[in-house]
């Protein structure tokens, strides 16, 4: 991965993160820096499984692909959620 691709899957996956945030109903107590590092590993995450069903490369925008990626983002901010809210430091 270059240069620029990983400095792309960091600003697409801060945008996967507040994605995924959204998604989530209540509250998340968690801060933002934690919700971006979550969206950039579901974009990774996401890409890969996109990959392994063979529609990460389409014509024109991928829908399927940004949909796993927001769908795998939802998922990290409620497992960080759950985790994070047991830490017991308030």
């Amino acid at each position: 991965m270059t240069v620029t691709g990983i400095i792309t899957a960091i600003i697409i996956g801060a945008i996967i993160g507040a994605l995924g945030r959204l998604v989530v109903p209540g509250r998340q107590n968690i801060p933002i820096w934690l919700t971006i590092v979550v969206g950039i590993v579901a974009a990774f995450i996401g890409t890969a499984i996109a990959g392994a069903f063979g529609v990460a490369a389409t014509g024109g925008i991928d829908w399927i692909e940004l949909l796993l990626q927001v769908a795998v983002a939802a998922v990290g901010v409620i497992v960080t959620v759950s985790l994070y809210g047991r830490r017991g430091v308030r």
